[in-house]
């Protein structure tokens, strides 16, 4: 019998390999491009980035470490230079495929960091596996810009499995409006008309602001937006601005919101600093034909007729008044019930018999009607 080489024997000592193999390999040198195995065979194993993850951003050195233990597949025995060539994202991969089909079958919420922002949506990996999330999936709001979500860690479930293709399409979009719908049932049971709530500026158009209140947004008109007069929105909040606001009406599933407090009402004390004999000042606010609306305070105007500008004639109000401009005046007419105040200038410079004045006072009084009338139309 013969007796067997030193070669002969360490070669039978190592184990031989074959591709598709799965085998455990001791990491023996980390480089930015490539680790290097001891994989218990007569040559090293060679494991590239590429083959390591699809992530490109990942550090290897900051990965792994030499003395690190793991489990690859055989790709190659033999690369042409003797060397084993390996991989750990697809062994990972087909353990991530049983893990996105679990996931898929059971409706589990996944969670991953989004790794690349794409034209038409968010790409993720989840163990290896890309999962594609589509610009329409991921949100319940059309989002023009994704870039937000770049390196952000998000939920979603898996709409669609599709192995043979490769084809794994993420929704985010249904986890939210699923959020949505239960935040949406807490608040009507916790709220009612007449609440003050707090919440944050979600939108700003040229007709209100949308508020966000926890889940629901709530309208907040610009005609709720103070006693006085806005000139648009977008002068007064922007998104982001933390409110406290009045629940004004609730209409199924729409609010409508106030910073009208009652506490707060100019007209609450109006009938003492505005009543009838009373010399105030004020702002020409607008003009009409029929005359000057001044405002006294936020949210108190008062009607200077143009019979009640001057002594002479006065064709319209342009003529003699501008926007923003001082004018002292007298009250000849206050209507609390529906808010009216009438106001002379005529009065102050040439008194009249107290029966003219109220004459007069009739005169404004039906006018304030038609352009009060007028604008409500409007």
């Amino acid at each position: 019998m013969s007796e067997l080489t030193f070669e002969q024997m360490l070669e039978d000592s190592i184990k031989t390999i074959h591709a598709g193999e799965v085998v455990e390999g001791t990491v023996i040198d980390v480089k930015p491009d490539e680790i290097v195995l001891n994989i218990g065979y007569k040559s090293d194993g060679i494991l590239t980035k590429n083959e390591y993850t699809n992530d490109p951003s990942v550090d290897l050195t900051a990965a792994v470490k030499p003395g690190d233990t793991m489990e690859v597949k055989v790709l190659k025995v033999n690369d042409g230079e003797g060397q084993v060539v390996l991989t750990y994202k697809r062994l990972a991969a087909d353990r991530g495929n049983k893990r996105i089909e679990e996931a898929y079958n059971n409706r589990e919420v996944l969670k991953a960091v989004v790794t690349q922002v794409l034209d038409g949506g968010l790409s993720v990996v989840v163990d290896e596996v890309r999962v594609f999330i589509p610009a329409s999936l991921v949100s319940d709001t059309y989002e023009k810009d994704l870039t937000k979500y770049a390196g952000k860690e998000i939920e979603f479930v898996i709409s669609e499995y599709n192995p043979k293709k490769r084809r794994y399409i993420g929704d985010r979009r249904q986890l939210i409006a699923a959020k949505k719908a239960e935040l949406q049932k807490e608040l009507f049971e916790r709220i009612k008309e007449g609440d003050v709530v707090e919440g944050i500026v979600k939108n700003v158009t040229d007709f209100g602001a949308f508020v966000d209140l926890g889940g629901v947004d709530g309208l907040l008109h610009i005609s709720e937006m103070s006693w006085g007069r806005i000139e648009h929105p977008k002068k007064v909040f922007k998104v982001g601005d933390n409110l406290k606001v009045l629940i004004k009406e609730i209409n199924g599933t729409k609010i409508a919101l106030s910073l009208k407090f009652e506490d707060s009402n100019p007209w609450k004390d109006a009938a003492g600093k505005y009543a009838a004999g009373s010399v105030v000042t004020g702002k020409v606010a607008r003009m009409t034909d029929f005359g000057a609306f001044i405002e006294l305070e936020p949210g108190v105007d008062a009607l200077l007729h143009v019979s009640q500008i001057a002594k002479e004639h006065i064709e319209k109000p342009s003529d003699v008044l501008s926007v923003g401009q001082e004018v002292t005046a007298k009250v000849v007419d206050f209507n609390e019930a529906d808010k009216k105040i009438s106001l002379s200038i005529k009065a102050l410079s040439a008194p009249e018999p107290a029966a003219q004045e109220e004459a007069d006072a009739d005169e404004v009084s039906v006018d304030i009607d038609a352009v009060i009338a007028a604008q409500e139309d409007e």
